[in-house]
């Protein structure tokens, strides 16, 4: 009776180390838990892999912070510059890029600072210092946020000392949030505000600047340096994500009839 219960207490253990082990640890950004992608593609690459990937919301800034600490697996984010950046300082093995979608600008209905009429992204920032109009920054090194930094750095302004200007340093949804209580403008991913359900007396005011183009990467962390994390779950992850099965999930997400991602991995 004792041998059995032995037996059975270390079944029990080898399965839940082997249930353990599928575990991947991937950080990711708020504009993409906050689109509901992740609420398709996860039970699918489980059924498919067998992985469990448990994902970490934060900023950009913050997830490539994770990847560097070897507190994640592998990271999915959208600055290019940092990836790059993270890239070369050893952080990771290398960068796939996945899929991509654009950045909006919302803004009060009744757009007092005219930015319906601008030609650029550059130039809807003009038109919003000049209006003095308020305007709700994530203010989180976030992919949107650095985004945002650039276009105010093109259009040779610095609003951070402004009244107008409020930075809120929280995710894509909170910042939304804040700029619907102040009916304010705000720069968001597409596939977050189509998402967001707090609308109030905000709609989308600009699209279509190429420059607001929103490629996101995938990029593994590197084991040389953290030889604890799951290089091999991490591989595995990115060859679902750019299988046939990862680019129909992708692509065919929408919501009221509009796709939210455009998958662009490139076979390799």
């Amino acid at each position: 009776m004792m041998l059995k219960r032995l037996v059975i207490a270390t079944v029990a253990v080898m399965i839940a180390t082997a249930t353990q082990a599928e575990v991947l640890k991937l950080a990711v950004t708020t504009s993409f838990a906050n689109s509901g992608l992740a609420d398709v593609l996860l039970p699918q690459i489980k059924d498919d892999t067998g992985i469990n990937v448990q994902l970490l919301i934060v900023g950009t800034g913050q997830a490539l912070a994770l990847g560097a600490a070897g507190d994640v697996d592998a990271v999915l984010v959208h600055s290019r510059a940092s990836e790059e950046n993270w890239l070369a300082a050893g952080n990771g093995t290398h960068r796939r890029e996945i899929m991509y979608n654009d950045f909006v600008f919302v803004g009060p209905k009744n757009d007092p600072a005219g930015v319906r009429s601008a030609d650029t992204a550059v130039d809807v920032l003009r038109s919003i210092s000049n209006a003095e109009a308020p305007f709700v920054s994530r203010g989180d090194a976030s992919g949107t946020h650095k985004m945002e930094q650039r276009l105010w750095e093109e259009a040779g302004l610095n609003p951070e000392r402004e009244g107008w200007y409020r930075a809120v340093g929280q995710g894509m949804g909170a910042a939304l949030n804040t700029a619907a209580g102040m009916n304010a403008y705000i720069m968001s991913d597409r596939a977050s505000w189509l998402k967001f359900a707090n609308k109030a007396d905000l709609e989308m005011v600009f699209e279509g600047d190429p420059v607001l183009f929103n490629q996101y990467a995938y990029l593994p962390v590197n084991p040389e340096k953290h030889p604890h994390v799951k290089n091999d779950l991490a591989m595995q992850l990115e060859e679902w994500l750019v299988s046939d099965t990862g680019k129909a999930l992708i692509n065919g997400y929408t919501l009221n009839g509009e796709r939210l991602f455009t998958f662009n991995a490139k076979v390799e």
